[in-house]
């Protein structure tokens, strides 16, 4: 069960890296955060997830990303129950849509999928799913470099939020 610093600092290498897992689904991610302990506090892990996050090859940003459904779609089986609330938790404003929206959502994410060759992540917490149309336009119009550099923040932001919640420092 998910708990403090203290939690996360006496947990076995192998345990550290399942838990971690459930914020950022790289492996190369879950191991370095998980070498790196202890922290002395919350605060200090989340920067290091979140520098970590940012030191990511595009390969290991991939692995993270084949964890996150598309914006509007139910967690994917194969997550913890714990990522699944997660990923519910973020999108409820999406799943609140009207049918409209929902539709455009799921026309802008087979178009992205289809430019980019992956799922559209984007910070769902705090956003309407009108703000998340709005984004996703915008976004299918960056080159692949650029989307991978947003892609790669969006995901620091994502996992930023899932290493408090892991440490209850929400």
């Amino acid at each position: 069960m998910a708990g403090d610093i203290g939690w996360l600092n006496s947990l076995p290498p192998e345990a550290a890296v399942q838990e971690l897992l459930t914020c950022c689904a790289s492996r190369q991610w879950a191991q370095k955060v998980a070498a790196s302990r202890p922290y002395p506090d919350a605060a200090s892990a989340t920067a290091a997830a979140v520098a970590a996050v940012c030191e990511l090859s595009w390969p290991d940003v991939e692995e993270a990303l084949s964890a996150h459904p598309r914006i509007g779609d139910r967690a994917k089986a194969e997550l913890s129950e714990r990522e699944a609330t997660w990923s519910r938790g973020e999108q409820s404003a999406a799943a609140t849509a009207d049918a409209a929206v929902l539709a455009e959502l799921a026309a802008g994410n087979q178009a992205y999928e289809d430019r980019f060759g992956h799922v559209f992540l984007i910070r769902a917490t705090g956003r309407s799913a009108e703000e998340i149309l709005s984004e996703l336009r915008k976004r299918l119009a960056h080159s692949v470099l650029d989307e991978r550099i947003k892609v790669q923040s969006e995901l620091a932001d994502i996992t930023r939020l899932r290493v408090r919640k892991l440490l209850g420092d929400t």
